[in-house]
């Protein structure tokens, strides 16, 4: 009976343990995306500190440092950036990376973070190059490039960096990948090449500089 009795007191204590447990994760789950979007990074530091994990996701498949960089909350971000257990390459639901989205918005001293962190420069299916390309941010673009991202790389559908920054990038963007050596010849799966994608919007001096590109490398022999 004594034995029981201990026994009961133990499960007791335990189930309550428990709930305590539950019920403070689930108050941080709160706090965390909270203090996200606020740009408190020292709620997020405390909440790390008393063992939340950084690589938590929201109900949308979102983790904590991509919606950082989506705010941008940057001071948050540096706080996610600098914890250890932070996984810099966590995917979201549509196959994002931190530094995707560092990438596209800009963020130049958060993708150089990112890299040191060994932030994956050549993910597979859509890139970091692809996303910097779509909106012309050059020092980003030159980034990357400088550390090894592949300038030819293929989206799931087949287009290029090229491709994006003659549609959707700017002029300068274009020439940037055409100097570094993109292939102005490659076709995406829909058979389309860069200047297919220039010409789609009219983009005169896109044109143009891909037009040269072509040029020069039938002149050289570079097919």
């Amino acid at each position: 009976m004594k034995k029981y009795f201990i026994n009961y007191i133990k499960n007791i204590v335990y189930l309550f343990v428990l709930t305590g447990f539950i019920s403070v994760n689930a108050g941080s789950y709160e706090d965390f995306f909270i203090a996200i979007k606020q740009d408190d990074a020292a709620g997020i530091q405390q909440l790390l500190r008393r063992g939340f994990d950084a690589n938590t996701i929201d109900p949308k498949g979102q983790h904590g440092l991509y919606l950082a960089l989506q705010e941008p909350s940057l001071k948050a971000a540096q706080a996610l950036l600098n914890w250890p257990k932070t996984n810099v390459n966590a995917l979201n639901a549509q196959n994002e990376s931190a530094l995707m989205m560092a990438a596209i918005r800009g963020e130049l001293d958060m993708a150089a973070a990112l890299i040191k962190r060994d932030a994956d420069v050549n993910k597979t299916g859509w890139a970091p190059l692809h996303y910097a390309a779509t909106k012309g941010h050059l020092a980003i673009m030159s980034l990357l490039l400088e550390n090894h991202a592949y300038i030819d790389a293929e989206s799931p559908n087949g287009s290029t960096p090229l491709m994006m920054a003659a549609q959707y990038g700017t002029a300068p963007a274009v020439k940037l990948l055409l100097d570094a050596g993109a292939d102005p010849l490659l076709k995406n799966q829909q058979g389309l090449t860069a200047i297919d994608f220039a010409q789609r919007v009219s983009r005169t001096e896109a044109i143009e500089l891909i037009t040269a590109a072509v040029r020069k490398r039938q002149a050289t022999g570079k097919w």
